[in-house]
């Protein structure tokens, strides 16, 4: 019993040796047949690759066949002969004697271009390479533009005109118009396109060699690819299109909708396009610092009219007349700015060419990572700066502004003030002389702001350059904010991006502004001319911004600015209640002569309001008046300020205003409600 033990281990011993053995044997197999896919696959990249040089062999030669027919035949390449029959696959120049003058050149070369238009889908192909594919649905209505370079055939602008919509058409007519001379031009509709387009934008197509433009109706179908002309006598380049198998100007399919609640059926084009050699489709901008941002900008992207003419560029560079507003080039400017590029350019273009502006000072803040914004900026010269994005909608917006407020004391950290501008604003030609003039008020601690805005600002209520306001709410719109006020207050405060808040809005909430004003010029020194984004379009941009009054006179010195501070503009006021002349409370002031010729006095209307909050018969008097009227802005201790046919018109609300003792006795205030 004692020796058990022991032999039953004896036993086991050959059974774990059998274990042992018969493990090494499965891990030997394992790796030879390891070795042998490894060997497998070398074996197959080799046949692959053997493939493709003989395949590539075979088309070089085909090629080089072509090349040598076409050389025979009195086509074929002049010049240094030998050097490009070295480099068939490079650009290779040709003489086409089909076309009038046979001293033209072409390019050997040619894309293959594949377009699609459909309900549901937008597509466009170039050489094989998706460059557009659009099918999300119930976005990207409207007309699709890509802009090709005729030279190396890259994608240089990409836009969408939601011709469904009003104005679209105008805004495709001077797009095309600002494309440069022989680009390459597809276009392709998405769901609907021909709603509100309109003569004008169809006769620009058909320039542009388009034979069903004219046709296009509710929710047809249509593509076409085409090369823009460089001048009324120029002939177009031909376009091979494969389905049709002849040349042509322009290259396009069209499919009709036959009921009104259908589509046309998808169509497609093919069209083979002839590439240009670089050196002609390049400007001689010169080799200064400024032409070589003009080239590297008007090479990648296109849709800029005459910053890209080759003859008579518009400058990017604008001199500064420092004897003007030497103290105003201190002040830090932060342009508010996403992917509208468009906008961007206009906007800073009109910025850089009012009195006082200084390159170095500006900053523009893009709120996400889009190249094309960043090229305007290095374009002018100016320093750009990318913001990850945060939040969404409201939030987003409300968060890019507070980092870029953030960023630009930061960058200028002796700076007491800071402008902010939006993208989507024109810019007066005094607009850095207004600040400069106003800029001191903030020292008042009963202000809020400086803005260049007047929401009660159209062309037939305002009119006096040199005329300032103090009002309970902020405009924005381009406006001046002091560095402590932001440090002190609005930053630590400042909604979270979860928060789905204007931040316009939660400025001016009470406990935010804290009774504080903003000083506003009767004639606005911005003119807002975006009609899309977040909170815009272009049936908005019409009815409430289109014909907004704006500064267009240099160097206007406004009047008396110190009559701003909270002392003095009681004053003002008074006198001016003082002298009033009461309107004719038994008109409407819808009545188109309720406010009379001018009177050489100011006029003064009562209307009823409760209390603070009471603005129903102001809004109704603000829609008869045709401004504003969608919330209550632009008042001052329950008094409105108005320019009327050359007079100022005082609207006082009673009994909630401070200026109610001013009513007569027998005039009853005008209440107005939509009952009404």
């Amino acid at each position: 019993m004692r020796n058990f033990p022991c032999k039953k281990l004896i036993r086991m011993l050959p059974t774990r040796n059998m274990f042992t053995r018969t493990f090494q044997l499965r891990r030997r197999y394992c790796k030879n047949l390891l070795q042998i896919s490894v060997v497998l696959v070398l074996i197959v990249t080799i046949g692959l690759n053997l493939l493709f040089i003989l395949e590539t062999g075979r088309r070089l030669q085909n090629q080089q066949e072509q090349f040598d027919m076409q050389h025979q035949r009195g086509h074929g390449p002049t010049g240094n002969e030998n050097e490009l029959l070295k480099q068939p696959l490079k650009l290779q120049q040709a003489v086409d004697s089909s076309v009038p003058g046979s001293e033209k050149k072409h390019s050997f070369r040619t894309l293959t271009i594949e377009v699609t238009s459909s309900q549901s889908k937008v597509s466009v192909a170039v050489d094989g390479t998706m460059v557009i594919e659009d099918n999300e649905a119930n976005k990207g209505r409207g007309i699709h533009v890509v802009v090709l370079n005729e030279a190396t055939g890259a994608v240089m602008a990409q836009r969408i005109f939601d011709t469904y919509s009003p104005h679209e058409d105008e805004a495709l007519i001077l797009f095309l118009n600002m494309v440069s001379p022989g680009r390459i031009l597809i276009f392709a509709i998405k769901d609907e396109g021909t709603f509100q387009m309109k003569a004008n934008a169809r006769e620009v197509l058909e320039k542009l060699g388009s034979k069903k433009a004219k046709h296009l109706g509710w929710r047809d179908m249509w593509a076409m690819v085409t090369k823009k002309g460089t001048g009324p006598g120029d002939q177009y380049p031909n376009l091979k299109s494969r389905i049709l198998n002849k040349p042509s100007i322009a290259v396009e399919e069209y499919s009709r909708s036959t009921e009104f609640h259908s589509w046309g059926a998808p169509v497609s084009v093919t069209a083979e396009v002839p590439l240009t050699s670089p050196q002609d489709s390049e400007c001689d901008w010169g080799s200064s610092e400024e032409g070589e941002r003009r080239r590297e900008f008007c090479n990648h992207i296109e849709g800029y009219g005459s910053v890209c003419s080759c003859h008579d560029p518009s400058p990017i560079f604008f001199k500064r007349n420092l004897s003007i507003l030497e103290s105003t080039l201190d002040i830090p400017v932060a342009v508010i700015a996403s992917n509208r590029p468009h906008y961007l350019f206009r906007m800073l273009r009109s910025m850089l060419s009012a009195e006082g502006a200084n390159p170095g000072m500006i900053t523009v803040f893009i709120d996400g990572y889009y190249e094309e914004p960043m090229s305007i900026c290095r374009l002018f010269g100016l320093r750009g700066i990318q913001h990850t994005p945060l939040g969404s909608r409201n939030a987003r917006i409300s968060q890019h502004y507070k980092a870029s407020l953030t960023a630009t004391f930061n960058l200028f950290p002796k700076a007491d003030y800071a402008i902010i501008v939006e993208e989507d604003l024109d810019i007066s030609p005094d607009f850095f002389s207004y600040f400069k003039q106003t800029m001191r008020l903030l020292d008042d601690e009963s202000l809020y702001c400086i803005s260049a805005w007047n929401d009660q600002g159209y062309e037939h209520t305002s009119s006096d350059p040199k005329l300032l306001y103090r009002v309970e709410t902020m405009p924005g719109l381009g406006w001046l904010l002091k560095k402590s006020l932001y440090k002190d207050e609005l930053e630590q405060k400042w909604p979270t991006a979860d928060k789905m808040w204007d931040w316009d809005m939660w400025m001016r909430m009470p406990e935010i502004r804290r009774g504080r004003e903003c000083v506003i010029p009767d004639l606005s020194r911005t003119y807002h001319f975006g009609a899309s984004g977040l909170n815009m379009n272009s049936y908005f941009q019409d009815i409430y911004f289109k014909r907004r009054a704006f500064n267009t006179q240099p160097s206007v010195r406004l009047d008396n600015p110190n009559s701003l501070t909270k002392a003095n503009y009681e004053a003002v006021i008074l006198d001016l209640l003082s002298k009033a002349q009461v309107l004719d409370h038994s008109k409407s002031p819808c009545e188109e002569d309720f406010v009379p010729e001018s009177q050489g006095v100011p006029l003064i209307v009562f209307i009823k309001m409760e209390d603070g909050k009471d603005f129903r018969t102001w809004l109704h008097m603000a829609k008869c008046f045709k401004i504003w009227d969608l919330d209550a802005r632009g008042y001052h201790n329950g008094l409105w300020r108005l320019h009327m046919k050359t007079s100022q018109i005082l609207v006082v609300g009673v009994p909630y205003s401070k200026y109610a003792h001013f009513k007569p006795a027998t005039v009853t205030p005008l209440f107005l409600d939509n009952t009404t």
